[in-house]
């Protein structure tokens, strides 16, 4: 992540969970908050170096008018430090990703999900904190990274950066999204596909696994393949021709 505000996806993980720690403050107010205190670019090592009353200056200081709070709880601060230290990530619903080499299943989807807590689909796509990304084939699905959105939050444009996070994909699952984020998110190259009641993401890829050798026509313009229903009338038609 060179020219940008933090320096690696871990870093921005550790902001992430640690915003979420302190009563779901603003991440973009923490960021502002830890540039000013840390300076650019925000790493592992000097996120390590904070300690818990570097925190409480922070959030007594002038960000507080930005959304960040004060007078948060000692032990609340306590684990939020901890979380920028990079300790308990495991156990901070951050699901494990599985052994992937790009390129080794051909012919397979990759596919995002607005997730905040493990392979859940429980996300808005404009504030969710994460996106997990799964490439899916016929008879296979891994989870092959998983995206923190908290440096995306800090452009200027923050949908439109959210959309460059999964541009490599060609479908997002989301529980919401605005028309304005929805429209660059399709600029993006990517279908979005709302899902308001959610749902573990491994049970709705398998839902999309078994409409993978029959696409309805939308998945089958993603695919670049015959729509199911299409082929069939093709298939009428040829015999038609043929007799």
């Amino acid at each position: 992540m060179s020219d940008t505000p933090i320096a690696s996806r871990e870093a921005a993980l550790r902001i992430a969970l640690a915003a979420r720690a302190l009563n779901g403050l603003d991440v973009r107010a923490l960021v502002g908050a830890l540039i000013e205190k840390l300076a650019l670019p925000l790493t592992e090592a000097k996120l390590g170096r904070l300690t818990v009353e570097d925190l409480r200056v922070i959030l007594a200081g002038d960000f507080a008018e930005q959304g960040c709070h004060v007078g948060v709880e000692g032990e609340v601060l306590k684990e939020a430090v901890r979380l920028l230290w990079g300790q308990g990530l495991g156990n901070k619903d951050f699901p494990t990703t599985d052994a992937y080499t790009e390129g080794e299943m051909p012919g397979s989807l990759r596919v995002a999900f607005a997730a905040n807590r493990g392979e859940t689909l429980d996300g808005h796509f404009g504030s969710c904190e994460r996106f997990l990304i799964y490439q899916v084939a016929p008879d296979t699905i891994k989870l092959i990274a998983v995206r923190p959105t908290v440096e995306a939050d800090t452009a200027d444009d923050k949908n439109a950066a959210r959309s460059a996070l999964i541009n490599d994909c060609q479908i997002v699952y989301v529980q919401s999204i605005g028309g304005p984020a929805a429209a660059k998110v399709v600029r993006a190259g990517v279908h979005p596909v709302k899902k308001p009641d959610g749902g573990q993401t491994r049970e709705v890829l398998i839902e999309l696994q078994g409409r993978l050798t029959s696409p309805p026509p939308w998945l089958a313009q993603i695919m670049g393949v015959p729509a199911a229903s299409l082929a069939r009338f093709e298939e009428e038609m040829a015999s038609e021709e043929a007799a």
